[in-house]
This record gives structure tokens, C-alpha cells and sequence, in this order.
């Protein structure tokens, strides 16, 4: 199961003060040293955090997956074109949003999608779909031609005993009908180090995509530890 790093955060903090430090490129490549397998930046269209410079340097230096996420605007489409990541991720985005609140609608946006979809592969880029653990959201998904899936964990994340083994076992279905359906599975947000456990241990996970809970560790810690103990973690549920 591979770990891919989203490192939007530390832009985050830059974009505070509009100045040249935490370098997200720089986070990468520590990241990288404490053996994540792959980068991942969300090109938001307000540019809150992650700015184009910085996938552009990303590209040219992460020589693993890099993992773009994105609206499924026209923009963003020529951006990856352009860029050819090793995979995008098509997500949700709203405006007023801390952060991603949920996955694709994508039963009310089918056209839309299918469109960008096929944009994107046929450029020879993979794409996913950021989508809720939903069965009828996963079969949607494989008609609308994606690879693969990463399954929201947020509800699962947020949730609390007994409502969290219901959640667990809704995330555990929608991975089970995707590998049915012969799409590749990713499952992330929310997954910090005390709850991650559970969704490392389900059987046909792709890989984890874990951002803030690692970042807000390498405050503390340093990213390099801070990967090194999110990537043990997972290993010792396989």
C-alpha cells in the first residue's frame, strides 16, 4: 500500500505571510526521505494554498507519483494536460470551504465528468474520483470511465463510537464493489495517527492519501519523522 504525502499545508502557512517560506517543493523532497511514495497538491482555482509555480517545480523534481487534485474545470483539464502528473484526482470545490467537505456528486454531474474524464485519459493521465463510501457512487464512477476511486474517510474520521463501525463498514463496502468492478482504490482525508489503522487494514487498498494530520506532526516533529511514523504504521497493518 503505497503513502502519498498531500502537502498543501505547508502553502498554506507560506500563503499566510505571501513569502517564499515553508517551500512545498522542499516539504516534498523530505517527505520523500522519510519514504513517502508520492506527492500530492490540490490546485485549487482560488489558489488558496498551492500555487502554480509550485506544481510546475513539482513536476520537474517529484520523480514518483504525483498526484494532482483538482476541480473538473476547464482551467484545471489544460493544467494537467500541460503537466501530464502521474495521476489526477477530480474533487469537489467550494469557495467558502475550510477544506474538501465531501466526494463528487457524480450522479447530477455524469455529462460534466464523463467530459473531463475522457480529456484527461486521453492525454494518457489516469484519473480518479474523490468520491463518498457509496455504492451506487462507485458504479457510477466506472461508467463514467475512471481508473480508479479514493474513498472520503472523512465521515469515518470524524465519527464516534457506534456510529464509527458503521462508517468503517460503509468505506469497506464501497472498496469491495470498486475492486469488483475492476477500479483501483485509494481511500483519504481526515486519517490522522490514532484512526488510521483500520482503513490501512482493509484488504485491495491502492494506497492512503494523508495531508494535515502529517503536517501538523512535522510542526512538532520534523516531516521526515512525521512520514516515517504515518508509513510504519501502515506497514504493520499489512
Amino acid at each position: 500500500m503505497i503513502l502519498g504525502v498531500n502537502v498543501d499545508h505547508i502553502a498554506t502557512l507560506r500563503q499566510a505571510r505571501l513569502a517564499d517560506e515553508p517551500d512545498p517543493v522542499v516539504a516534498a523532497k523530505l517527505a520523500l526521505l522519510g519514504g513517502a511514495d508520492g506527492i500530492t497538491v490540490h490546485l485549487r482555482e482560488d489558489r488558496r494554498h498551492i500555487q502554480d509555480r509550485d506544481v510546475t517545480v513539482l513536476r520537474k523534481t517529484v520523480t514518483c507519483e504525483l498526484n494532482l487534485e483538482m476541480a473538473a474545470t476547464d482551467e484545471m483539464v489544460g493544467i494537467a494536460i500541460g503537466l501530464r502528473p502521474e495521476l489526477v484526482t477530480l474533487v469537489p470545490e467550494k469557495r467558502m470551504e475550510l477544506t474538501t467537505e465531501g466526494g463528487l456528486d457524480v450522479r447530477g454531474q455524469k455529462i460534466h465528468l464523463k467530459e473531463a474524464i475522457k480529456k484527461i485519459r486521453d492525454a494518457g493521465i489516469p484519473v480518479s474520483l474523490f468520491i463518498n463510501p457509496d455504492i451506487d457512487d462507485v458504479r457510477t464512477s466506472k461508467e463514467l470511465d475512471a481508473d480508479m476511486v479514493e474513498i472520503h474517510t472523512g465521515h469515518y474520521a470524524n465519527s464516534v463510537p457506534p456510529m464509527t463501525s458503521d462508517e468503517l463498514l460503509r468505506v469497506i463496502a464501497a472498496v469491495k464493489e470498486a475492486r469488483s468492478l475492476g477500479l483501483y482504490v485509494n481511500a483519504g482525508h481526515g486519517l490522522n495517527y490514532k484512526n488510521v489503522q483500520e482503513i490501512a487494514a482493509i484488504k485491495d487498498l491502492r494506497g492512503l492519501y494523508i495531508g494535515h494530520s502529517i503536517i501538523s506532526r512535522a510542526v512538532l516533529t520534523g516531516l521526515e519523522a512525521a512520514v516515517r511514523d504515518m508509513k510504519d504504521i501502515i506497514r504493520r497493518c499489512q
